[in-house]
């Protein structure tokens, strides 16, 4: 049997980055269709002022639902989670673990989920909500709680604030040292925030068209439509639109489309909000009797010990570091290679190499995966290159690393 401690955690750290976005940007920007309606007509902005009333958001308190559907047109792919659940020849359960966490990679990768975000100042809980069962992952200001349901087991993290507190009082004292430093070398003071927006916007120009669409409806409430549509013809996105809310400069969602298609692949928005606080009791908890419970301590470093652990990344002979992906390129076309060392440790029995070369296409020096926003290279020796980028682009960073 899976040890449940590990399942709770591992499963719900699929969902975070994806759903708890708007916890983020409330907080920031999320990944949602926008609905043009010719009742709306919020006062124009240009896309610098839309970017600036967003990144100036002072909501603290909100809750709503968030629904996301992936239609990125991946092949059936029900069958691998299968052979990765084979015994592995180490046993102790390893494979089967390794099954349930590409299952959820595939389930987020081709369904649709709905979660309830609830945020007040520090306080947010993300919830779940899985068929007969649900997830959640409660924060507050020095723990956390991520408990599932279905496998009726938790993972309680703790942080020692006063140890936090001091790590940022010595990188506020760090950084005020850096910004007279900086100051000195250069002769004037360090740009304003509306000058770091300009270049900002200057340099994001020169990749991506920044527009601002029709005004439209998210959640019942008017919206401007932020629109980036990147310029590099090598990158597989056509556009991405972010949903800002006109009152508040929440954004409430987004969709990103493919190039060539007219219909978004990936799509995040709430389909109801408040900005009313919500109950105090939705960000209380207690494991139900017979939870699994796990308890973990958040070491907190100092600086000091941040700057050796650099020190000492840096200083390994690359035969003692542990493989490092590799960044190619940079903006819309970026692609990411995990060497070969750190490929090869997953590694892959002979049923999931069977089932991989069933919904990959053979290419030259590899097998490729292709769907309307990522591909993803496997090449003969054992990399592992991705992006949002066309599949010539990956072959040509693994021919020559460009």
């Amino acid at each position: 049997m899976r040890p449940r401690e590990s399942g709770a955690s591992r499963r719900l750290s699929r969902w975070i980055p994806a759903v708890a976005a708007p916890i983020a940007i409330g907080l920031g920007v999320v990944l949602v269709p926008l609905s043009a309606n010719a009742a709306v007509d919020l006062p124009d902005l240009s896309p610098a002022e839309l970017l600036e009333f967003a990144g100036t958001s002072d909501v603290e308190a909100l809750s709503g639902t968030v629904e996301q559907t992936s239609e990125l047109g991946l092949p059936e792919l029900s069958g691998l989670t299968g052979a990765m659940g084979a015994p592995n020849a180490a046993g102790g359960g390893g494979a089967e673990a390794s099954a349930s966490d590409l299952d959820d990679l595939v389930s987020l990768a081709t369904g649709s989920h709905t979660a309830r975000v609830y945020v007040d100042g520090s306080n947010a809980r993300l919830q779940v909500l899985d068929r007969l069962a649900e997830r959640n992952v409660y924060l507050g200001d020095a723990e956390a709680w991520i408990y599932d349901s279905a496998e009726r087991a938790a993972t309680h993290l703790t942080v020692d604030t006063a140890a936090l507190d001091a790590l940022k009082a010595d990188a506020e004292s760090h950084g005020d040292e850096a910004r007279r430093q900086l100051e000195a070398e250069l002769g004037e003071p360090m740009p304003t925030p509306e000058e770091v927006l300009d270049e900002a916007l200057a340099r994001l120009d020169e990749t991506t068209e920044v527009t601002v669409g029709t005004d439209a409806r998210v959640a019942g409430r008017e919206v401007y439509e932020l629109v980036l549509t990147p310029r590099d013809t090598a990158t597989l996105v056509g556009e991405v639109a972010v949903a800002i809310d006109g009152a508040t400069g929440v954004a409430l969602g987004a969709s990103i489309t493919a190039r060539g298609s007219d219909e978004p692949a990936f799509r995040v928005a709430f389909t109801d909000i408040s900005f009313d606080a919500p109950d105090p009791s939705v960000f209380a908890f207690t494991p139900p009797e017979g939870t699994a419970v796990t308890e973990q301590a958040v070491p907190i470093p100092t600086v000091a010990e941040l700057e050796q652990w650099k020190a000492e990344a840096g200083s390994h002979p690359s035969g003692e570091r542990m493989p490092q992906p590799i960044v190619h390129g940079d903006g819309w076309s970026t692609v990411v290679e995990l060497p070969m060392s750190a490929a090869g440790a997953a590694g892959r029995g002979a049923e999931a190499s069977a089932m991989l070369e069933t919904f990959t296409e053979a290419a030259e020096g590899g097998r490729i995966l292709s769907t309307s926003l990522v591909t993803v290279l496997f090449t003969a020796d054992g990399r592992v290159l991705a992006g949002a980028v066309t599949a010539d682009r990956l072959l040509d960073v693994a021919a020559d690393g460009r």
